[in-house]
């Protein structure tokens, strides 16, 4: 039996226990290069049980509705960063945990500017732009050993409409 999930527009109270949502809203924590940049400091909170952080670009197809949300993965070594350098929405999908299982699956819809930092441990979807591929700047942990869980709902959910 397919579950309907709604989506709301991604906003940082609502995410927090998830990640961070990394954007520039409100006024710059500082103001450098001679005035004309203004700087919006330490915005994620990487978390890496070993190894270090590593830049990665990922080049991801665009998804269409209804989206269907068959698998959640998680990453117990190290959080994920996922950050637009295409203009691109993208649906952000993540689950509480009960037990090593994903449960109380939610979904959220960036604006374009808007981009995120899955904590380490946090059942979340595939990358998902929307309408358009889009590429990302992935910040994750690089190291050895698997860092990787994936969990398939019996029941997959499918996300029918976004916010206008």
């Amino acid at each position: 039996m397919t579950q309907v999930l709604t989506v709301v527009p991604l906003n940082a109270a609502d995410f927090a226990p998830y990640g961070d949502v990394l954007d520039a809203s409100g006024a710059p924590d500082k103001i450098i290069n001679a005035g004309m940049c203004g700087r919006f400091h330490n915005r994620a909170r990487l978390d890496f049980a070993d190894g270090a952080a590593g830049i990665s670009i990922f080049d991801a197809k665009a998804r269409h509705l209804p989206h269907v949300v068959d698998m959640v993965e998680r990453h117990p070594d190290g959080s994920q960063a996922f950050i637009p350098i295409s203009q691109t929405c993208f649906l952000v999908v993540v689950a509480d945990d009960l037990n090593g299982t994903p449960v109380n699956p939610k979904a959220f819809l960036t604006q374009p500017g808007q981009s995120i930092n899955l904590h380490r441990g946090i059942w979340h979807g595939v990358l998902a732009p929307l309408a358009k591929s889009g590429q990302f700047a992935v910040i994750d942990r690089i190291g050895a050993g698997p860092n990787l869980e994936e969990h398939w709902f019996t029941d997959p959910f499918v996300i029918e409409s976004v916010p206008v």
